[in-house]
C-alpha cells in the first residue's frame, strides 16, 4: 500500500512523531531523499535493519518534521509528549544546576538547550545526521546508536529522552542497559514513550481512534517498506509490563509511573493524539528509574 497509516510514536525531539519515530546511525545524511514506500504494516523487523531504516529516515524528514512540530516543540523548551507537560512544572530530572546529562535521542535539542540555560552541563545523542544538523553549535552533539553509548562507565548524573530511542529499536533492553552503564550510582533515567495501550487502536484522532482492533500483547512492529524489501522505518512495541521489565532487568530501579492527562484548553491535534482521545485513553507514559 502506498498510503502510510499513522502509526504513532516518537514525539518530540529528534526520533519519529505523528507516523512512529526516530533514531539513526553514523553516517547519515541531511539531503537524503525518502524512498518511496512500496508496503506498509505490522511485520518482523530485526534490529539491524530497524537501525539503518529509521537513521535514513530522519535523515530525509528532518527538515519537514521540525517545519510541521517546531513551534510546538519550541526553540529551548521541554515537553515530555504531546500532552505539553512541561519539565518547567513536573521537575521529573529533579535539581540539574551543574549535574552532567545526556539526551538520548535528542533531535534538534530542544530539551538540551532548555537544560544548559538551567546550568545543566548536557550532551545531546542522536542516531540521524539530519536532526543533529538543527542541533549542533547549541549543545555538545554526538551522533551514535542509543544501544551502544560512546561513554565511560559512571559519566552521567541524569540521563533521559523524551519519545527519543527508545520506541524505535528492536531490543530496548539493550538501551536501558547501555544508559545504566553510563549513570553514576544514584543517577536517574526517565524516559518516555507512548503509551503500550495505544498500539491496541488505529491512529485516528476522531471517534475511530477509540476502537480497539489489535491485540495489546501483539508485539509486532509497524514496518514501512520499499519494493525490494528494505525497512524503511520501523517502530517497536511493548506492553507496559515488557517497559518494566526491561529496566528492572538493567539493574534500575522503578521510581514512578507518569501518564500525564489531557489537560483542558489543549486543542492540538498530532497525528493519533487529539483531545478526544487524550480525553479517554493514555496516549503517553513516562518511567522515572534511577540507578542503585
Amino acid at each position: 500500500m502506498n498510503q502510510r497509516p499513522e502509526r504513532v510514536s516518537e514525539f518530540p525531539q529528534g526520533d519519529r512523531g505523528d507516523r512512529g519515530g526516530p533514531d539513526r546511525e553514523p553516517g547519515g545524511r541531511s539531503d537524503v531523499a525518502p524512498r518511496p514506500v512500496a508496503a506498509a504494516g505490522y511485520r518482523p523487523a530485526d534490529a539491524a535493519s530497524t537501525v539503518r531504516g529509521n537513521r535514513s529516515w530522519w535523515d530525509a524528514e528532518a527538515a519537514d518534521y521540525l517545519a510541521e512540530h517546531g513551534a510546538f516543540l519550541g526553540g529551548s523548551r521541554f515537553v515530555w509528549g504531546p500532552e505539553g507537560l512541561d519539565e518547567a512544572d513536573a521537575a521529573l530530572l529533579g535539581d540539574v544546576d551543574g549535574r552532567d546529562v545526556l539526551e538520548v535521542g535528542c533531535g534538534a535539542a530542544q530539551c538540551s538547550r532548555w537544560l544548559a540555560a538551567r546550568g545543566a552541563r548536557v550532551v545531546g545523542l542522536d542516531l540521524s545526521a539530519g536532526m543533529l544538523d538543527r542541533a549542533r553549535g547549541r549543545v555538545p552533539a554526538v551522533q551514535a546508536d542509543a544501544r551502544h553509548l560512546p561513554f565511560a562507565d559512571a559519566t552521567f548524573d541524569l540521563a533521559f529522552s523524551a519519545y527519543g530511542a527508545v520506541p524505535f529499536v528492536a531490543d530496548p533492553q539493550v538501551v536501558m542497559s547501555s544508559v545504566a552503564r553510563v549513570l553514576r550510582p544514584g543517577g536517574r533515567w526517565v524516559f518516555s514513550v507512548t503509551h503500550p495501550v495505544r498500539w491496541a487502536f488505529p491512529d485516528d484522532p476522531g471517534p475511530a481512534g477509540l476502537t480497539a482492533v489489535r491485540s495489546y500483547f501483539d508485539r509486532t512492529p509497524y514496518v514501512e517498506e520499499d519494493e525490494a524489501g528494505r525497512v524503511l522505518y520501523a517502530e517497536h512495541h511493548r506492553t507496559l509490563g515488557d517497559r518494566i521489565r526491561d529496566v528492572v532487568g538493567a539493574g534500575l530501579v522503578l521510581e514512578d509511573l507518569v501518564e500525564p492527562e489531557w489537560p483542558a484548553g489543549h486543542d492540538r491535534v498530532w497525528g493519533g493524539w487529539s483531545p478526544l482521545r487524550g480525553r479517554l485513553l493514555p496516549g503517553t507514559s513516562i518511567l522515572v528509574t534511577r540507578r542503585p
